[in-house]
């Protein structure tokens, strides 16, 4: 496995060098700002990526506006207690994609965030989990919310601004290059393997999960 430094300027050779790639990269949120996010955004970011999963991102993103009307701008409580006739009256709603099972996933999911009020909150407990565990909290996403196995979990998190690292197609192939994993990660295994590789590069670099997770991707 390469050092940081390697991989970066690789990246910056193909982007224009160092200072115009430094540019294409973000930064996550803080601590701070993630903790003031309100319940009902996290519920909207999430609820954005499960729909997003495997249909196009375009329809959804101009249906969106849609969304935040049909769902209640996504308040916890009215998407938690959903009752069959507000379920039934979305699934004919053609303000939205009506998809019974992500229909039902927001109110899954508006249940956790309401679990999580007694954790601290959403924003403490997804914006403040430690960058160098993870893996822990896709696990945790995984397994507490509905719908939020693999690359859904990775995108809410990114656009929610979290720091973390997003298993592209490109981050997959540079992390296989870079001999960390011999294929795409899918079990406790390679993601431990993923985990160590980034806090590696963290260490050396100083740099979140999110830049590091951009440097891989655009290393190819």
């Amino acid at each position: 496995m390469r050092s940081f430094d390697e991989i970066f300027d690789v990246a910056a050779s193909r982007h224009g060098g160092v200072e115009a790639f430094e540019a294409k990269l973000t930064k996550p949120k803080s601590h701070e700002e993630l903790a003031a996010m309100p319940d009902d955004r996290w519920l909207s970011i999430i609820t954005k990526c499960v729909f997003q999963a495997g249909f196009n991102w375009k329809v959804i993103e101009n249906k969106w506006d849609g969304f935040e009307a049909a769902f209640d701008g996504f308040d916890l409580g009215r998407c938690a207690f959903m009752d069959d006739e507000k379920f039934d009256s979305l699934l004919q709603d053609t303000r939205i994609v009506r998809n019974g099972t992500k229909i039902a996933a927001v109110r899954d999911n508006a249940a956790f965030l309401l679990e999580l009020r007694d954790e601290g909150g959403a924003g403490q407990v997804l914006g403040g989990w430690p960058s160098d565990d993870y893996v822990s909290l896709l696990v945790m996403l995984a397994k507490r919310g509905s719908r939020l196995g693999g690359a859904s979990a990775q995108y809410a998190m990114r656009f929610a601004g979290r720091d973390s690292f997003i298993l592209s197609r490109d981050v997959t192939a540079r992390l296989i290059a870079e001999g960390v994993i011999d294929k795409p990660a899918t079990s406790k295994k390679a993601m431990a393997a993923v985990q160590r590789a980034f806090n590696s590069w963290m260490d050396q670099s100083g740099r979140s999960l999110t830049e590091i997770s951009r440097v891989l991707a655009m290393s190819l």
